[in-house]
């Protein structure tokens, strides 16, 4: 008969074997304790914004799989202008060379990198945020690039709700909105914010939508770049100096909320809204309206998990928020934070704006919706799918700017 010590031997050895599978699998999976995350930022790694976001999410990411930070590696500034020796590609190969098991490209403005990087190293898993390569309906689809997934969250949503708190505080009914360069993304995101300043001027405000103006310029890249774009402070001064008395930021940084918070702190009763970042608030909070911010975190460890666990895909993921807690840290990938300057009133309206995104009682993309230059977008009743979307040709009509800079 066999001794009790040699069953507990046994047990020991089986559960040390479900340990070591479940840690480095037979699928190409990788021990959890030797993965490591590259991350490729398009901007400065502490900017308020955009890149630090994706930064803090990669953190997150470490952080909940019980890793050190020396598991992330990461390169800020990766753009032609401020770093024009550089290619992500070239930043993928030394990520992968020091041990990455994963690259993340964290911009569209990295397309043709990410591609280079996937195809010389296929068995890699790679992620290019907000771009459509997995989308199979996509126009960029690319079948042969099993190893590039894309991310984005439902930023649509964020904007509509910041587009309803400028609604809801200005005095003046003149929004600006300071914009980065124009694509798409940028386009899909400028109608959002106007369709829900539209609703909400209509809709909580009872005004007249011939009386609300939304104007938007476009500064030529994601952030300011001296002598490359055009200077986003006199963008900010522009609009404030035309009327308007809340600015929206659609560029990485928080030049708009930093302007108007000058021009606020010398007597000027102004607003703004910034960008990206969960905390960018914190630059101004006295005129902050809220900040519609992406939390990349939840992404970011299930994508670190399916690589470790050897299952990884390459999907076209464009997630919605959490809409049972949209700031829920764990769970969503969009959210909107109140801000200071937000008012009890404006603040309960927009509480019942975002309930009605929530549960689908309000939809912005339904038509009659024309483009800027008259065509029509969308024809009485119709709903826009997700390519159309996705795809934005130009600005809607009602938009003030020139939207097609390239």
């Amino acid at each position: 008969m066999k001794s009790r010590n040699h069953w507990l031997s046994t047990l020991t050895l089986l559960a040390a074997f479900a340990l070591l599978a479940s840690a480095c699998s037979d699928d190409g999976g990788t021990a959890v304790e030797d993965f490591q995350f590259g991350i490729l930022l398009v901007g400065p790694e502490f900017d308020q914004g955009y890149s630090q976001a994706h930064f803090e999410g990669a953190q997150y990411a470490i952080e909940q799989l019980g890793l050190p930070e020396e598991a992330l590696i990461s390169l800020d500034f990766i753009n032609p202008a401020d770093n024009p020796g550089l290619t992500p590609e070239g930043v993928a190969a030394d990520m992968i060379s020091q041990g990455a098991d994963l690259i993340v490209f964290n911009s569209d403005d990295m397309r043709d990198g990410a591609f280079a990087a996937a195809e010389q190293n296929p068995d890699v898993p790679m992620i290019w945020v907000s771009g459509d390569s997995a989308w199979e309906d996509g126009k960029d689809y690319r079948s042969d690039l099993s190893n590039l997934g894309n991310l984005w969250g439902q930023m649509t949503f964020g904007k509509m709700i910041a587009g309803c708190a400028a609604a809801l505080e200005t005095q003046t009914g003149q929004l600006g909105y300071l914009g980065p360069l124009t694509n798409d993304e940028t386009r899909r995101l400028v109608n959002s914010a106007y369709l829900g300043a539209q609703y909400c001027w209509e809709n909580f405000r009872g005004g007249n939508p011939a009386d609300l103006t939304f104007d938007v310029t476009y500064i030529g890249f994601w952030f300011e770049i001296p002598g490359v774009t055009l200077d986003a402070t006199q963008v900010v001064n522009d609009f404030i100096d035309g009327g308007a008395d809340v600015v929206l930021s659609g560029i990485d940084t928080t030049q708009a909320l930093v302007r108007s918070g000058q021009r606020a702190d010398a007597g000027e009763q102004l607003w703004a809204i910034p960008y990206d970042f969960v905390d960018a608030c914190q630059e101004a909070p006295d005129i902050c309206l809220g900040v519609p911010y992406f939390n990349w975190g939840p992404a970011y460890l299930d994508i670190a998990q399916s690589v470790i666990d050897g299952d990884f895909e390459a999907e076209w993921q464009w997630i919605a928020p959490d809409w049972a807690d949209i700031n829920d840290l764990d769970s969503s990938v969009v959210g909107f934070i109140k801000g200071n300057g937000l008012s009890a009133d404006a603040a309960a309206n927009l509480d019942t704006f975002i309930a009605g995104l929530g549960d689908g009682t309000i939809n912005l993309y339904t038509g009659p919706l024309n483009w800027q230059d008259g065509t029509p977008f969308l024809g009485a009743g119709e709903t826009a799918s997700e390519f159309q979307i996705w795809y934005s040709d130009q600005c809607l009509e009602g938009i003030n700017g020139v939207c097609d800079l390239g």
